[in-house]
């Protein structure tokens, strides 16, 4: 049944709009998308990079059935036992490096970094907080504060204060992080820049100073964590080891889902008897949520979908040649089409989604189009989705 576009615009709270990208779902499995008119989509987003394993994936959907006929939302977060939390946490810790020892539960990627940067400075008592030109980390208040970009910032202001930002990659800038500094939230792949890598051992240079005075490096992983690299979380193809980890997006297999992970030494200074002064969350921990999570967790390992995820996107990245691309880069699945004239992505974008492709720009550089499917494609599939691609483009 079609959905009444102008309805859902007057019940619906709007946030951007494009007419003609503006797809009447009715279903959605593995890579595809259909919307009601029947016309099916090779989705190149993943939802953002939340289906990882593909959309109604059959043994995430069987995990949820089964907890669903259980329990659901029982009480607020920490205050009764539920085995889903622990399953899942004994689970993530098992492939995580020993440093990681505890989870506190979210709801989303912005929730993790408000409750890493509050984590943070409760354990070192500084209140100055670095992040990077061009990293984007969420929308509320705190994370908001963490952006560069006045466009996106001014009209929210006051922000939190002592945030600063540096510039990814300048290794002189790291001499900005100070014994002042209570913690640095960084992306390990910078992605509304235009998926930017690190380089010349970047990260590790970040990390040791860090080390040398006394801050705490917040890792965002969620864009770039489960699997989407070719790595179960991207630090692991770069050689260090941060102090907090935030993860969603993909963690729960389209569920909603998110978490901070650190030492228990970190984590137990926001057990202070009483969440108001720690942190509280009602729905975080969902137990539907955390099956969900466990399920995609397992599919991921069991399936040896990181595997492959370098080798599929390699093709992407060496087969998409078009007069109207300058590059394509990234990483494993993570990747984005940077286009030599970046005033054609609106052209682009409905271009893509008019050949059946679901794509999208990125906040910082809308001359980048996504190429993030989910890690389940074949190849099959990725050498369809690049004729799609390359078909939109000469429509340019």
């Amino acid at each position: 049944m079609k959905t009444s576009l102008n309805e859902f615009r007057q019940y619906v709270a709007q946030v951007g709009e494009i007419d003609p990208i503006m797809i009447d779902v009715e279903k959605a499995e593995g890579i595809w998308v259909w919307d009601t008119s029947g016309k099916k989509y090779m989705d190149m987003l993943s939802g953002i990079c939340v289906g990882n394993i593909g959309h109604r994936n059959k043994r995430v959907v069987e995990k949820v059935k089964e907890q669903l006929d259980k329990y659901m939302h029982i009480m607020v977060y920490g205050e009764f036992v539920q085995s889903p939390q622990l399953e899942y946490a004994k689970r993530l810790m098992s492939v995580l490096p020993s440093t990681f020892n505890q989870i506190f539960y979210v709801n989303s990627g912005s929730e993790a970094i408000e409750g890493a940067i509050k984590t943070a400075r409760l354990y070192n008592q500084r209140s100055e907080i670095i992040s990077f030109k061009d990293s984007y980390h969420g929308s509320t208040l705190g994370s908001v504060s963490l952006l560069s970009d006045e466009r996106y910032t001014q009209k929210f202001r006051p922000l939190l204060p002592d945030c600063r930002q540096i510039e990814f990659n300048n290794e002189e800038d790291l001499k900005k992080i100070t014994n002042k500094t209570s913690c640095v939230v960084a992306e390990t792949i910078q992605a509304g820049a235009g998926v930017i890598l690190p380089k010349n051992n970047f990260l590790k240079k970040l990390k040791e100073r860090c080390q040398q005075v006394g801050a705490l490096l917040i890792m965002d992983e969620i864009q770039t964590g489960f699997g989407r690299t070719g790595k179960l979380f991207g630090f692991m193809n770069y050689d260090f080891v941060p102090d907090i980890l935030c993860i969603a997006k993909g963690m729960g297999g389209g569920m909603p889902i998110g978490a901070f992970v650190s030492s228990d030494e970190i984590m137990n200074k926001l057990n202070n008897h009483h969440p108001l002064i720690g942190h509280a969350t009602t729905f975080g921990g969902h137990p539907i949520s955390c099956v969900a999570a466990l399920e995609t967790l397992n599919t991921i390992i069991e399936e040896n979908l990181m595997d492959e995820a370098d080798a599929k996107g390699e093709i992407y990245r060496t087969k998409l040649i078009h007069p109207q691309i300058k590059e394509v880069r990234g990483i494993g699945l993570f990747n984005c089409i940077e286009l030599k004239n970046k005033d054609n992505w609106h052209k682009a974008l409905v271009s893509c989604f008019e050949e059946g492709i679901i794509t999208g720009t990125h906040l910082f550089n809308e001359g980048c189009l996504s190429i993030k499917p989910p890690l389940t494609i074949t190849y099959e599939e990725i050498n369809l989705s690049i004729e799609k691609i390359l078909k939109a483009l000469d429509k340019l």
